[in-house]
């Protein structure tokens, strides 16, 4: 069984001192081990921002994609290949900004996969302007006299989208933080997991320590049903999202599990040999314009 090591590359991260991003590459290796899975069954995919660079820091399959693409392409690489654990993870910015689309459709389709949003509540990477989670009165170079747009909402979006799992962790808390990351890759279809992770350098409205004391934490609550999606939505309402824990889980069915014959032959025992021939005679009409 591979261990933690095992998934550890030799790149050096370049974060800033502090970043909640050390935490989760300590978590994210760390869940993967636990879970039995090995280097080589596992592709991680990342958007822009400070986070996108976890893919290259972690010793797996890895994809740097474009900004607000990860969810699109970690779907087409679990169909290509359904026997891959596949991770996306991106800042708030990539996924909850121009990212939003895709998140919206990757809950609807379903596909069997795990996406990670560590939500820092501003850019940083391009040095501090306001985000879609920015709270309100929020005071950056883009909005020197404070915030006035409300900040995007993701666990009530998920929810009302009609997630299958999510799941809502911080950075504070490694522990508990492995335990979601695990329950997000064991569940049969998408997986959603947001990581409040506040940034040291541009958002210094309050500390992470801070955050942790007012979150709920719904793992301490006996009369708390994680598959209740009615009584979840009340409780993240009623908390504003400040909550920990697995918020909902139902069992159903993937994309996979519902796509005609994709259990039968996966894509990657298809010949894929590039045939010139053909090529050739469907480029014909193009070339001769």
């Amino acid at each position: 069984m591979a261990s933690v090591k095992d998934f550890q590359s030799d790149v050096r991260p370049n974060w800033c001192p502090g970043c909640g991003n050390f935490v989760l590459l300590t978590a994210l290796p760390k869940a993967l081990s636990d879970l039995g899975k090995e280097p080589h069954n596992v592709a991680t995919v990342t958007g822009i921002g400070c986070s996108g660079r976890i893919a290259g820091y972690l010793k797996t399959y890895g994809f740097h994609s474009i900004h607000g693409r990860a969810v699109p392409i970690a779907q087409g690489i679990k169909l290509a290949n359904r026997d891959l654990t596949v991770i996306a993870a991106g800042g708030d910015g990539d996924g909850l900004g121009i990212g939003l689309n895709h998140l919206v459709h990757g809950i609807r389709r379903n596909v069997n996969m795990t996406y990670i949003i560590i939500d820092n509540q501003v850019y940083g990477l391009t040095k501090g302007q306001t985000s879609p989670t920015s709270p309100l009165g929020f005071v950056t170079k883009t909005s020197p006299k404070g915030e006035i747009s409300k900040p995007i909402r993701p666990l009530q979006l998920a929810l009302t989208v009609g997630i299958g799992f999510l799941a809502k962790g911080h950075i504070g808390n490694m522990k508990q933080l492995t335990r979601l990351i695990k329950a997000a890759i064991s569940y049969n279809g998408f997986s959603l997991l947001i990581v409040f992770s506040p940034c040291v350098t541009y958002n210094k409205q309050g500390s992470s320590q801070q955050h942790e004391k007012n979150l709920y934490d719904l793992e301490q609550d006996a009369h708390y049903h994680a598959d209740d999606r009615h009584q979840a939505i009340k409780i993240v309402n009623q908390y504003e999202g400040q909550v920990s824990g697995v918020v909902f889980q139902e069992e159903a069915k993937s994309f996979q599990d519902l796509l005609p014959g994709y259990s039968d032959t996966p894509l990657t025992a298809h010949d894929l040999t590039l045939r010139t021939e053909l090529l050739d005679r469907l480029m014909q009409p193009f070339l001769k314009s």
